[in-house]
Formats: structure tokens, C-alpha cells, sequence
């Protein structure tokens, strides 16, 4: 049990025995954050669950600024949780929107090779896709006409399980059902202040000033999760690096032209996938992301830039090392940034058709990417465990995806640290 003594002159609360607010809080409302409180309200009926999210409703960042792709998993390294979690989270998620009247549709996607130097990325993946047992057909050109005629290429993969929906819907969802089950979630509720005590349990200080205690915390703060990880008195091994995914839209005279999902081969190297095409659940078509260092956390343009954050992300050896390895694959992206012509270029490698006046700008998202201090890109979920404390330090794409799985993941850890405080 524990009580709060808090002086003016510290910045942390304090812990000393006195009873719990709850058994768990969850820092961070987007989708992994609730997709982990309501596995743990199914998990064990009773324990009590408090989200705290700092903006007045969930899944205003990752959550709701992506591409609104459901994964199959062929990317991903076999063996790996983003393979395991995004194929089985992929089922899950269409079983999950269908119960709960969630807009979505399965409608299977292409990887289209555009050049012969691609085919032998191409057909790695397809090994890759079999290996994590994912059902695919590779194509030819005139197959590729066939479901895409205004897509051009030399060969494609078509994976039929890739599916499209609203995630922030599925969010709003998953608070909904939490809540149902006996949990809370608490909005403008920004985390300052954490203190933990071994065999004791946290204390969590928010904004407002308001404190909570728990015995147990689990971070899913997203963009920030390594801040949230050091408030802990952590040292987590990796640091969110922003980048911020650009994004236009074919106007709706033309959004005709592209039936479905549509991808390029990805560069093995770097964690994006590349300008694609997504036909949305809305019918729209969503063109993009190119990948581009933000210049703050929630930097969703040029112009916004937060000069603390930026000073943490080029102090951390990782960002620096990053860009010497990857300068040409970046200096690419951020031409693409700056000029709508050489976007354009990129798409037309996919869609001959498509030109300038096609696209309109739509809403940028920023990826939380996780780098190391080598400057290897965390190619991986990234889940810590520290007493009283699971962090969740590398989230991004195809997280959405496998929400589902994840949270049951991080809610079995969190139970087991119950169990062992119980004992």
C-alpha cells in the first residue's frame, strides 16, 4: 500500500505504504495502450485498469494518422513479433470490426516490382511471406492488369488477407469495452512524474497535479515512450527518433484509377515501406508515406518544431549514425518532401497516369521509430520489463495491426508481476 508525500521543491511523488488508487495504469490512450487494458479487464474480471492519456480523446497520433492498413505480415522477419503478431492480429482485427460494426474490408493488396532489378527483392519476399505462413500468388503483368489496369510493373506478389478499416473507431471500441468491464480512462491526464518502489508499486503524477498509485505501470506512450521510460528512472536502450510520413490524395476524378491497395518492393535496409497506394474504407486513395525526420515529436509539417525535443533526437548518437548510413535514401525522401514534382515522379513508377494535378495534400502522420545508439533502426517490437514496469519502446507499423495480440502480451507480463507482488 502506499501514500504520496509531495514537497514543493521535489518534482517526483513520492511512495510510502498506503493503498492503491488501482492495480494497473496504462500511460498512453492510442490503440496499444487500450488494446492492453482490455485484455486486461478479460484477462482477469476485476483488476482494476486507469488509462491515462494526455489529450482530450484517444488515438489522435499514431493511432489515428495512419494509412488504416491491416497487415498481413509478409515483411517481417520469420520468427520475429511483428510476424507472429501482425498475421495472427490481421484475422483478429477483421473478427474484431466485424462484431463491433466497425467500417472495414478485406481487399488484398499488390507488391508491384516496377524494374527487373527488383525481382529479386521481389521473390525474397514471397519466400519470406511462405516462411510466416502467409498465402500469396506471384504474378505477372498481364495478372497485374488484371486487378490493377492503370498499375504497371514486371512481376507482383498478391497477399489476400492485407484488409483496410478504421483504427480509430477500433480504439474508441476497445475504450468502450475496457470501460464496460470496470476500467477507467482518464483524457488530458499528461504523465510528469513517476516513483517507484521496489516491492511496493508506483506513483504517477499528472499535469494537473492530480497523483495516482498502483502497484503496477504499463508504458504505451507511443512518440514519447522513452521519456516515460526514463520519468521510471529507466535507462531504456533505444530513443524515438520522429519521422514524419507525408501524404497526398488522388482527386476524385481520378481516385478511379486505382482499385485497391497497391506497394512497391521495399528497400531492405530502411523500416518504410515506400510510396503506396490505399484505397481507403472512405474510397478515397491515399498516396503516400514518404519518411522524413520530423523536428518534433508531433511535427506534423515543416513548421512545427519543438527545439527541446530536437535537441534530445541530435544528441543521441543513434541520429547521427543513422544519417551517414542511410544519406542517400534520405536526401531522396526529403527531395519528395519539398517538391510535389519529384513526388509525383515516385508515384508515376507505379501509376503512369498519374500527374501533378492528381494529388491534393492530406494529413501527415509521424512514425515513432526506435533507434539504438549504433543507429540500427529497431526492426522489432521492443517490449522492457523493470520491476513494476513493462514499457513498450518500439511500436510503430504494424502495430494497429496487431493490437489485439499485443495487448494480451503486455497484459500477461503485467499479471505475472502481480502475481509475484502478491506472493
Amino acid at each position: 500500500m502506499m501514500e504520496d508525500v509531495v514537497s514543493e521543491n521535489d518534482d517526483k511523488p513520492t511512495a510510502r505504504p498506503r493503498r492503491y488508487d488501482c492495480d494497473v495504469l496504462v500511460v498512453g490512450g492510442g490503440i496499444v495502450g487500450l488494446s492492453t487494458a482490455y485484455a486486461l479487464t478479460r484477462a482477469r474480471p476485476g483488476v482494476r485498469v486507469v488509462v491515462l492519456e494526455k489529450e482530450a480523446c484517444p488515438a489522435l497520433h499514431q493511432t489515428g494518422r495512419n494509412s488504416g492498413v491491416i497487415h498481413s505480415g509478409i515483411y517481417y522477419r520469420p520468427g520475429s513479433l511483428k510476424a507472429r503478431f501482425a498475421a495472427q492480429g490481421a484475422a483478429e482485427m477483421v473478427k474484431f470490426c466485424a462484431e463491433h460494426d466497425i467500417p472495414h474490408e478485406v481487399t488484398g493488396k499488390l507488391i508491384v516490382a516496377t524494374e527487373r532489378d527488383e525481382l529479386p527483392r521481389l521473390h525474397a519476399l514471397a519466400q519470406r511471406g511462405r516462411e510466416n505462413g502467409i498465402p500469396l500468388r506471384e504474378l505477372g503483368p498481364a495478372q497485374i492488369t488484371e486487378r490493377e489496369p492503370h498499375v504497371t510493373g514486371q512481376a507482383a506478389i498478391h497477399v489476400a488477407t492485407t484488409g483496410i478499416c478504421d483504427y480509430s473507431a477500433v480504439a474508441a471500441a476497445l475504450a468502450r469495452l475496457a470501460c464496460d468491464a470496470g476500467a477507467e480512462v482518464r483524457y488530458a491526464s499528461r504523465v510528469t512524474a513517476i516513483d517507484r518502489r521496489d516491492g511496493v508499486g508506483v506513483a504517477v503524477r499528472t499535469a494537473s497535479g492530480a497523483v495516482l498509485r498502483a502497484r503496477a505501470l504499463v508504458n504505451c506512450a507511443g512518440l514519447h515512450s522513452d521519456a516515460v521510460a526514463r520519468l521510471a528512472g529507466d535507462a531504456p536502450p533505444a530513443r524515438i527518433v520522429p519521422f514524419r510520413g507525408e501524404y497526398y490524395e488522388l482527386v476524385p476524378s481520378s481516385a478511379e484509377l486505382v482499385r485497391g491497395l497497391v506497394y512497391p518492393v521495399p528497400d531492405p535496409a530502411f523500416p518504410f515501406l515506400g510510396v503506396h497506394l490505399t484505397r481507403g474504407i472512405d474510397g478515397g486513395v491515399h498516396i503516400g508515406p514518404n519518411a522524413v525526420p520530423a523536428l518534433a515529436r508531433e511535427g506534423y509539417d515543416w513548421r512545427t518544431a519543438h527545439p527541446r525535443e530536437l535537441a534530445a533526437t541530435l544528441a543521441w548518437p543513434g541520429s547521427w549514425r543513422i544519417a551517414r548510413r542511410h544519406w542517400r535514401y534520405g536526401s531522396g525522401e526529403l527531395h519528395r518532401s519539398l517538391s510535389k514534382a519529384a513526388f509525383t515522379t515516385a508515384v508515376r513508377r507505379l501509376l503512369p497516369e498519374i500527374t501533378e494535378e492528381d494529388l491534393r495534400p492530406a494529413p501527415a502522420g509521424v512514425r515513432a521509430q526506435a533507434v539504438l545508439r549504433d543507429g540500427t533502426l529497431v526492426d522489432d517490437f521492443l517490449i522492457d520489463e523493470a520491476p513494476h514496469t513493462v514499457h513498450v519502446l518500439n511500436a510503430p507499423s504494424p502495430a494497429a495491426t496487431a493490437s489485439l495480440p499485443i495487448g494480451r502480451e503486455i497484459a500477461a507480463r503485467v499479471l505475472v508481476g502481480l502475481a509475484a507482488l502478491a506472493g
